[in-house]
């Protein structure tokens, strides 16, 4: 591995601990280990939580390395991608690093049994639409143009 890519993995994994971490393991801990902790019985549903943990991460992981490899940055907004990533999961969703995020923090809900993390999911995914629509999709367009705008008529925002 030469140097630039050594770098860009080092600067993933960082925005890896910082964003997602934090969004994804950090507060959901802190609500699992609450007093306020309320669990509901889903029964054998809850079961459905491991395939959204494992879904979850595959799709961040995958995301990761198509921002690195093809885009030439990272998640963190301080280190964006220079490229504009249109292939790899993102022929599919123009946000499936967002949906990884939430399918994890989904998954956690479930399995755990916790009404408090499916309500933050539910919180989650609020956010990340409203930051999706208010603050990177115009951001996109500023920066990329007519190439942006092409993709976003031809691939859905979410799923």
């Amino acid at each position: 591995m030469n140097a630039a890519a050594s770098s860009l993995l080092t600067r993933s994994l960082a925005a890896t601990v910082v964003l997602p971490g934090t969004v994804a393991l950090l507060v959901p801990a802190f609500l699992w280990y609450s007093p306020l902790r309320l669990l509901i019985d889903l029964g054998v549903a809850r079961w459905a939580g491991v395939a959204l943990l494992g879904a979850g991460a595959l799709l961040y992981g995958w995301t990761t390395l198509d921002f690195a490899r093809r885009g030439h940055g990272t998640p963190a907004p301080w280190d964006p991608p220079q490229k504009l990533v249109v292939s790899g999961l993102y022929r599919f969703s123009r946000n499936p690093m967002y949906v990884g995020v939430l399918s994890w923090i989904l998954g956690a809900g479930l399995l755990l049994q916790s009404a408090g993390l499916l309500g933050y999911a539910a919180l989650v995914g609020i956010g990340f639409h409203l930051r999706v629509v208010l603050f990177e999709e115009p951001m996109l367009q500023k920066e990329f143009g007519q190439e942006f705008a092409d993709y976003r008529r031809t691939v859905r925002r979410w799923i």
